[in-house]
């Protein structure tokens, strides 16, 4: 059999340039995405060497945005999305109103067309999907009233940018003079398109709000987790290919709803688990893809517009919506964590130039300026996001306020999940001072519904075991199931207090030695203590056994 292909290729060189320029970045202390558009410059056909195939590419980056959604949609629900709609549908409307006169004004500059001002600026005005995502994950701001009104936002967008879609073949008919069918041309493509999207979301909800959880649930009594793990992967993307297929709405949207039905359940934390590993593998990928689009000789050839597109995007974007979110009485944290988040643009604009080329009304120099702007813009991004949310306020220790600061000889509990909820409540019916470190916002507020004293942060982080209280403290039970992280947990820990007491979890031998290793004395393996205790039962007289 044949030892190569242009999938594999692409896949292969994609993810191993990426991840050999992610840790050149990494190691020069700059964000990872920078890496990985400069992967795809390297891997793209404008660069000497191996080229790979862009519209494979393109094609993989987008399987990216469906699952990159459909995780979003799980922390989403619709309460959250209704409770933005005031601010992210006139904001949004706005600022791509504002946005794409920018454009038209700059295109009118260059001696473009009136249409082609009018695509050009358009495309400018909507934000990427997955740099969007990425910069408010990486801050633990999704599930923030400015994160759900960056996330809004977003969608009002695309809906917006699905219109533009379906609507922008008459629109160029007419502006070339081949359609003669005037207002109706415009108005039955638009109204045709309304009702797609609402029959999408009725169905979704009427129909879809009850199959996807009773086939999950149907699912997960099989007890196959490899089935749950394809089940979670056949929603999102068969959801999202059936709603661009039968709806003609976005793979990304379609894939959104999917999510946020399913995470009315409560089986919605594990289903995000068994996905993200493809979502940042295929998050990658986009990158990648971004990066290949990008021709150096762009910026020697026409740099003054490229300058003022790039302007649009950071500076003109950035400032309507900032003015929006403040004018609806929002603070300047908000508008400024909104302002940044849209300072850039991505797929849907590559998709929208790529259309406006076809249909001969946006010239080749303007989608040259598209796809060279969003490439600037995004690999910019994560430095105005670092310099609008400042790392101290990234990285904040989030206390319950009505928390009692800990006791002398308190225990720190890492981990709030299965195992960490049993022994806190068992902590806490035994009267012990504890206090519990959960990074995830939805145990959190599992815990805090608990009435039990939590932490919101990193348990890696020195500033959190601080606001614990591990100087003070006498024990450091770590319940997280990843061994691996708990032995680097321990050391944190030992720095800041010698003499503290140490238990761990592992879940596997290799986890078992490693923490030993590390020094860690105590160390529990589920397996094992689950095997230790049936053989106990299976030894012990009929008379004595107790469960």
């Amino acid at each position: 059999m044949p030892h190569h292909s242009p999938l594999i290729a692409t896949i292969v060189a994609g993810l191993v340039v990426a991840f050999l320029m992610g840790a050149l970045a990494h190691r020069l202390k700059v964000s990872p995405i920078a890496g990985y558009l400069l992967a795809g410059v390297l891997v793209g056909p404008f660069t000497p060497g191996f080229v790979a195939d862009a519209a494979l590419a393109n094609e993989l980056a987008e399987i990216g945005v469906i699952l990159l959604m459909f995780g979003v949609g799980l922390h989403f629900s619709l309460r959250d999305l209704l409770s933005v709609r005031n601010i992210a549908v006139p904001g949004a409307v706005v600022q791509i109103s504002a946005a794409t006169l920018l454009g038209m004004a700059l295109g009118w500059a260059l001696g473009w067309t009136l249409m082609a001002g009018f695509v050009f600026g358009l495309a400018l005005s909507v934000a990427s999907t997955v740099v969007l995502l990425r910069a408010l994950q990486t801050r633990n701001l999704v599930e923030t009233e400015r994160g759900r009104i960056a996330v809004g936002w977003l969608i009002v967008e695309d809906l917006v940018m699905v219109l533009a879609l379906v609507l922008l073949p008459a629109v160029a008919g007419i502006a070339n003079g081949a359609a003669e069918g005037g207002t109706s041309s415009l108005v039955a493509p638009l109204v045709g398109t309304l009702f797609k999207v609402a029959g999408f979301i009725a169905l979704m909800l009427l129909v879809g709000r009850k199959l996807i959880p009773m086939a999950l649930h149907w699912v997960v009594h099989t007890g196959s987790r490899e089935l749950f793990r394809l089940a979670v992967l056949a929603i999102a993307l068969g959801v999202a290919f059936g709603a661009a297929y039968v709806f003609d709405v976005s793979f990304a949207l379609g894939a959104f709803f999917a999510g946020m039905i399913l995470g009315e359940t409560q089986l919605s934390r594990r289903a995000a688990e068994e996905t993200l590993p493809l979502r940042d593998a295929f998050a990658v990928l986009f990158f990648v893809s971004v990066g290949m689009l990008f021709d150096p000789a762009v910026v020697i050839e026409q740099p003054l517009p490229l300058l003022a597109t790039v302007a649009i995007i950071i500076l003109g974007k950035s400032i309507a919506a900032f003015g929006i979110v403040k004018a609806f009485g929002h603070s300047g944290r908000t508008a400024f964590t909104v302002a940044a988040s849209l300072a850039q643009i991505g797929e849907f604009s590559f998709i929208l130039a790529s259309l406006g080329a076809e249909l001969n009304v946006l010239p080749a120099d303007a989608r040259d300026l598209i796809l060279a702007g969003a490439i600037i813009s995004i690999f910019l991004n994560p430095f105005i996001f670092s310099l609008v949310v400042p790392r101290r306020e990234e990285d904040r220790v989030v206390a319950d306020p009505q928390r009692p600061e800990p006791q002398m000889g308190h225990i720190v509990l890492v981990g709030y999940g299965r195992v960490g909820s049993l022994i806190a409540a068992d902590m806490r019916s035994r009267d012990r001072s504890f206090v519990v470190i959960e990074d995830q916002p939805d145990m959190v507020r599992k815990a805090q519904a608990d009435q039990m004293a939590v932490l919101q942060g990193d348990a890696l982080d020195s500033r959190t075991l601080e606001a614990a209280g591990i100087r003070h403290a006498t024990k450091l039970m770590i319940a997280i199931p990843e061994g691996f992280e708990a032995g680097a947990i321990f050391e944190h820990a030992r720095a800041l207090n010698p003499d503290i007491r140490v238990i761990a979890r592992a879940h596997s031998d290799a986890e078992v030695a490693y923490l030993a290793k590390c020094g860690v004395p105590e160390v529990v393996m589920g397996e094992r203590e689950i095997a230790a205790r049936m053989l106990e039962l299976a030894t012990a007289p009929q008379a004595e056994v107790t469960t």
